[in-house]
């Protein structure tokens, strides 16, 4: 359902939150090294979110990513949309577009569109904080 690239921002994200020290900023080679995710593909991902307003960053021998100041509200909607787009939780499950409303719909739009709704409002309320405060020791994060 996610694709590859949003479950490395969601990692990354939540890999932040849990380091998290007054806005201190996190080189990508940590982060990349910690998350066994190839450096320059997190540095795209990285970056998407930074242009999406989910993190910051600074260039520099002290720079590297870091949460925004209110980043641990962020919610797993808000990274999926800024990675992914809406479609997860808009098209029909198995067309490339939104089923239509009324007798157009896909044969499995009925049974689908309760889970999808589920979807949507578990994204929306688990928020990045929460999962950190879950957390029983750093190596949780892997496990994602």
């Amino acid at each position: 359902m996610l694709s590859n690239t949003c479950k490395y921002a969601i990692r990354a994200v939540i890999y932040l939150a849990y380091h998290y020290e007054d806005g201190k900023k996190i080189g990508i080679k940590q982060i990349s090294d910690q998350l066994n995710i190839p450096t320059p593909f997190l540095g795209k991902i990285l970056q998407s979110l930074v242009k999406k307003k989910l993190l910051l960053s600074t260039k520099g021998p002290n720079g590297g990513f870091s949460l925004v100041e209110d980043g641990k509200r962020t919610t797993l909607y808000d990274i999926v949309i800024a990675v992914d787009g809406d479609d997860m939780f808009t098209n029909c499950l198995i067309g490339n577009h939104p089923c239509q409303s009324g007798n157009k719909t896909c044969s499995v739009h009925d049974s689908y569109h309760g889970l999808r709704s589920s979807f949507v409002t578990f994204f929306k309320s688990e928020t990045i904080g929460n999962i950190v405060s879950k957390m029983e020791n750093k190596d949780d994060f892997i496990r994602l």
